[in-house]
């Protein structure tokens, strides 16, 4: 016996963010999480599995667009003449969603209840599913505690969405520990919530699948669900499926050797070539380039993100035609000069590192500073306080520490790039 476990789909998640890329591949991105949906279900009609199981946040939040339910009542279409019955549980995001209280889906769809633990049965396999779907967004009972008895002989699954012990990143929704759940005394616990790919074999197979498709730079590498094999109550194999059809890649260059940006754009280019020769040939990447590294050419890329982002968009379309795109460059590198070595200096940089030393605890500059800035910032986009830190705190009056931060690069670019001689 098989049966497909999958979890947090978000089916037409908005693209958050992202209106401040007019070169990002918005249509593939829009789809992603259709698409890896419909691979999953091509994936279960492959293996001819005998059951699928969905553990929560199947939609978004509350989608008013009918036709994200229209797309999946279809996609159960596909399972329901394959004779593949599916058992949903409504998670966080599903209970904010009004679909999923009025949608009318196939007959082989089987949901749990949200007023209490219920059991779906499949006599012919021996295979009992017990859970329990959320009501209200922010349930914080241990809903654990509320599933019934294993029925005995039988396969038992327990579905449930739940941030589990020990995953902080995660809100704490249906709280419980793992003790608890072995305690119950089923085979298989289909997890949900938790985006990360995790399974824990002890007394019972307690597994998070993972998210779907990875939705943004906070969700990189593989995604997808799992395929259980089953002999009688054993949990024979647990395999990976890999279904998503973008995968987002957190890509770090030390460019400690360059003594130039150009330089640093090579090295660059030669760890994206490095990155799409070891990846898998049909999945296009969205990559995250962090540039690091105590180098010489700090100074010189001093507030160029964006053109030196446009420098890498078109190294990664040589590289990689559409199959790779660059979602953001970030700075981290330090300069390579000193702060002693600059005030050993008697010119001009020597004096203005003294001032920038002085400004930062000097509450009247900084109150100029704020009252010349602050008109900047009323004027800007929203979506840009998401992407440049340095308006975010301008915006915030955080101008003590913009200037600690900012000075050691502005400095290094007069000395490095900005046309004045180092002595």
């Amino acid at each position: 016996m098989k049966f497909i476990h999958a979890a947090d789909i978000h089916l037409d998640s908005p693209l958050v963010g992202l209106a401040n890329y007019p070169d990002a591949p918005a249509e593939r991105l829009r789809t992603a999480t259709r698409d890896a949906f419909t691979n999953l279900m091509s994936e279960a009609l492959r293996e001819a599995v005998d059951f699928v199981v969905i553990a929560g946040d199947l939609y978004d939040g509350n989608w008013k667009d009918f036709n994200t339910g229209i797309f999946f009542a279809r996609e159960m279409g596909r399972l329901q003449k394959a004779g593949i019955p599916a058992y949903v549980l409504f998670g966080n995001h599903d209970a904010e969603n009004e679909m999923t209280k009025r949608l009318v889906l196939p007959d082989n769809v089987h949901v749990f209840e949200p007023r209490k633990a219920t059991t779906h049965r499949i006599p012919a396999l021996k295979v009992a599913l017990h859970g329990r779907s959320f009501r209200d967004a922010a349930t914080v009972e241990n809903l654990a505690l509320t599933y019934p008895e294993p029925v005995p002989g039988w396969l038992n699954i327990g579905v449930l969405h739940t941030a589990l012990e020990g995953n902080s990143a995660h809100a704490n929704y249906a709280p419980c520990s793992i003790a608890q759940l072995e305690a119950k005394g089923y085979d298989y616990w289909a997890l949900g919530h938790v985006h990360e790919h995790r399974i824990l074999r002890g007394k019972s197979s307690i597994v998070f699948p993972g998210n779907l498709q990875g939705r943004s730079i906070r969700e990189t590498g593989a995604r997808g669900a799992v395929l259980v094999s089953v002999d009688g109550q054993e949990i024979k194999a647990i395999e990976r499926l890999l279904v998503d059809v973008l995968r987002w890649h957190a890509l770090e260059v030390d460019v400690t050797q360059a003594k130039s940006l150009d330089e640093a754009v090579r090295l660059i280019r030669a760890s994206l070539e490095q990155l799409v020769a070891t990846s898998a040939a049909a999945i296009p990447l969205a990559v995250r380039v962090t540039v690091c590294g105590k180098t010489a050419a700090h100074g010189e890329m001093f507030g160029l993100e964006s053109q030196i982002r446009l420098q890498v968009l078109a190294e990664a379309a040589t590289i990689g035609g559409d199959r790779l795109w660059i979602e953001k460059v970030k700075l981290d590198t330090t300069a390579e000069i000193s702060a002693a070595s600059i005030a050993a200096r008697s010119d001009a940089l020597a004096e203005l590192q003294i001032f920038f030393a002085e400004a930062e605890n000097d509450s009247s500059f900084l109150a100029t500073l704020q009252t010349a800035l602050q008109p900047l910032t009323a004027k800007m986009p929203s979506q840009l306080f998401e992407t440049v830190a340095e308006l975010d705190a301008i915006r915030k009056g955080q101008l003590q520490e913009l200037v600690r931060a900012t000075a050691p690069s502005l400095l290094a670019h007069l000395v490095n790039g900005g046309g004045v001689a180092a002595t």
